[in-house]
C-alpha cells in the first residue's frame, strides 16, 4: 500500500436558501457607489483552505467533508461544499 499523501481542501460554506443575508444586502447597496452597475444576489460567506494527508483523493473528500459538517457550518442556516483542489505545491 502506497504511503498517505497530502491533499488540497477548499471548503465554501454559504447561508441557506431563504436565510436573510445582511452582509451580502449591505455590500449589494454599496457597489452602485462604487461606479459597479448590474450586480444582484449578493451573498456573503466564508472559505476555509487546508490540507489533509489521505491514501487518495476520495478520502480525502470524505475527510474534508467529515470536518466541514462537524466544525466550519452550522446546519441549521449554512451549507457547505467541499471540493479536493491538487495536491499543494512546494512551500
Amino acid at each position: 500500500m502506497a504511503p498517505p499523501e497530502t491533499f488540497s481542501v477548499l471548503v465554501e460554506v454559504r447561508l441557506r436558501p431563504g436565510i436573510a443575508d445582511p452582509q451580502g444586502a449591505t455590500i449589494e447597496r454599496a457597489l452602485p457607489a462604487l461606479g459597479l452597475k448590474g450586480i444582484a444576489g449578493v451573498r456573503a460567506g466564508k472559505a476555509f483552505r487546508f490540507d489533509i494527508l489521505a491514501d487518495d483523493e476520495a478520502e480525502a473528500l470524505a475527510q474534508g467533508t467529515v470536518v466541514a459538517d462537524r466544525v466550519l457550518a452550522n446546519p441549521v442556516i449554512e451549507e457547505s461544499s467541499v471540493t479536493v483542489t491538487g495536491k499543494p505545491g512546494p512551500s
